[in-house]
């Protein structure tokens, strides 16, 4: 389990702020990144990334290998 107190967590500009489906990201001191749901107000689970599976996560963003 990570400790995710004091981290300073980041939503999408791309958010509305209607409440829809967002998502907010911190990064870890470890150079890792924690990911929640922005509904869970901070209280629901907490997915962490190595800094490597980040890396790799955003390289296959950028190159669209998540499109439909």
């Amino acid at each position: 389990m990570i400790e995710t107190e004091g981290l300073t967590w980041h939503k999408s500009s791309y958010s509305n702020g209607g409440g829809g489906e967002c998502v907010e990201v911190a990064k870890l001191p470890d150079g890792g990144r924690a990911v929640r749901d922005t509904k869970a107000h901070g209280h629901g689970p907490v997915l962490h990334f190595t800094a490597s599976e980040w890396q790799a996560f955003i390289a296959g963003a950028k190159d669209g290998e998540f499109d439909d």
